[in-house]
């Protein structure tokens, strides 16, 4: 049996965390069985559902490297098909035309609540004949549910779940309209994408049992089921916005790599022994749903944050430059030379080491591509008065005699006129590095100066010191 799962959201808004956090295990668990991974955009809501939420989705799966096989299907495309099964459950007995009135049923959800207990359809028209039928009323296609034993539900992360099937009603299947309801969609689509495995928040969980009675009702096999436990807070409340609950796209924006994200996600409900930094390539190779834990994982900015640090600091040069390029060049208003791009991946290195974001980066790394003369902040400006200008003036004499043009030559040289005039390092060391990238904080300023080049330091120097 080839493994099939499936990603379906519902296009009403951005791709969010714990969305992505399904789309990956989904995905993962597809690729580690050499299976199938689909993509269903479940849009039978057409008054939320918008061609922007879609693109976005679509945008978001695609950055975050998880790619699905075949064409993504539109549910709203699908409606004759969810019609079509609620019409042989109908013709097979297994459903029947409901035909009470509003005021029926608001009638029966008042006297649920006055009697606390929750609003279930009483079954009124279960058994009777369509010739009843009151006039000036559009029926609803219910489900006649099993009424006694209960549905059981084998679930690879929760275990065995049960409820009584008294406890469950006559589902609607299709409304007054003709349009299905998402129970009955759900359903329909996953049987005819050949869907074998659903995995999916655990509050989907009471859902599992209506569709599994609506499986057996229309005689298909039902898949396997994993109910995952949601994403809450680094407090332990409800995951909200105000914990880091945003859509994907808000944290390429804001300077992460995918492949933190991925990780992140990846550890946030499933472990494998201790490890901490996976690759994409052990994640396939090490997934399983016996990893997923039972207790809902908490969402850490801080933690996330870190992990992307982690992943800078290991990060391609190349990519990394090619990736702030065009902010780079954005910011500086015109095209960058081939000197600069070069001063840049030079650089690289060091300035990596430093960042936590993609946008840390470009802020860090902005003073290699800069013209001069360059803008000072203020505490950069602070450090370049009285002692400290006569010393760059001095230091920067025996900088344009410098033969060799290192890391080592540079600090040797910057040493012995320390300990000629008696100072400590660092009276020499922060000017410069006030001066040659306008800030008080880089990377270590004798590899600035050995990326910038003999030419580009002095003239920076000097631009410092008038």
């Amino acid at each position: 049996m080839t493994v099939v799962t499936r990603f379906a959201p519902s296009p009403t808004g951005f791709l969010h965390i714990g969305g992505a956090r399904t789309a990956l295990f989904n995905w993962l668990f597809a690729r580690h069985h050499q299976g199938k991974f689909l993509l269903r955009i479940e849009d039978t809501d057409r008054k939320r559902s918008t061609d922007e939420a879609v693109q976005a989705i679509y945008d978001g799966l695609k950055w975050l490297g998880l790619d699905w096989d075949d064409e993504a299907v539109s549910q709203a495309s699908r409606i004759e098909q969810h019609r079509n099964a609620a019409l042989r459950l109908l013709d097979e007995g297994h459903a029947y035309r409901c035909y009470c009135s509003p005021e029926e049923l608001t009638e029966m959800r008042e006297t649920a609540r006055a009697d606390g207990r929750p609003m279930r359809y009483d079954g009124r028209w279960r058994d009777r004949p369509d010739e009843d039928a009151p006039e000036g009323i559009a029926p609803v296609i219910r489900l006649k549910a099993p009424q006694s034993g209960e549905t059981l539900i084998a679930d690879m992360v929760q275990g065995d779940v049960r409820v009584a099937n008294d406890q469950l009603d006559d589902m609607i299947l299709l409304r007054a309209d003709g349009t299905p309801t998402y129970m009955l969609a759900v359903v329909v689509d996953d049987h005819d994408m050949g869907v074998t495995d659903v995995i999916r928040g655990d509050d989907h969980l009471t859902n599992a049992f209506r569709q599994l009675q609506l499986y057996k009702a229309l005689g298909w096999q039902a898949p396997r089921f994993a109910h995952i436990p949601l994403i809450h807070g680094a407090d332990g409340a409800k995951l909200s916005k105000r914990h880091g609950a945003l859509g994907i796209e808000t944290y390429r924006d804001d300077g992460f790599l995918p492949e933190a994200i991925r990780n992140y996600l990846l550890r946030l409900g499933w472990s494998h022994g201790d490890e901490e930094t996976i690759s994409t390539e052990q994640a396939i190779e090490w997934f399983n749903i016996e990893g997923i834990g039972k207790s809902p994982s908490r969402f850490d900015v801080a933690k996330l944050t870190n992990l992307n640090a982690h992943y800078l600091r290991e990060g391609d040069d190349q990519r990394l430059c090619d990736i702030i390029l065009p902010k780079l060049t954005a910011r500086s208003g015109e095209a960058l030379t081939n000197v600069a791009k070069s001063r840049l991946l030079k650089g690289m290195p060091g300035l990596k080491e430093r960042a936590k974001t993609i946008l840390e980066l470009i802020d860090n790394s902005y003073f290699y591509i800069a013209k001069t003369p360059l803008e000072l902040t203020e505490k950069a400006q602070a450090l370049l008065t009285g002692e400290s200008v006569q010393a760059l003036a001095d230091f920067t004499a025996i900088l344009g005699d410098l033969g060799e043009w290192t890391h080592t030559t540079i600090e040797t040289a910057a040493r012995d006129y320390a300990e000629t005039r008696e100072l400590k390092l660092g009276k020499l060391a922060q000017p410069l590095r006030a001066a040659l990238t306008g800030s008080t904080v880089s990377p270590g300023i004798f590899d600035v100066m050995e990326v910038l080049g003999q030419e580009e330091t002095i003239t920076r120097l000097k631009d410092a010191l008038t």
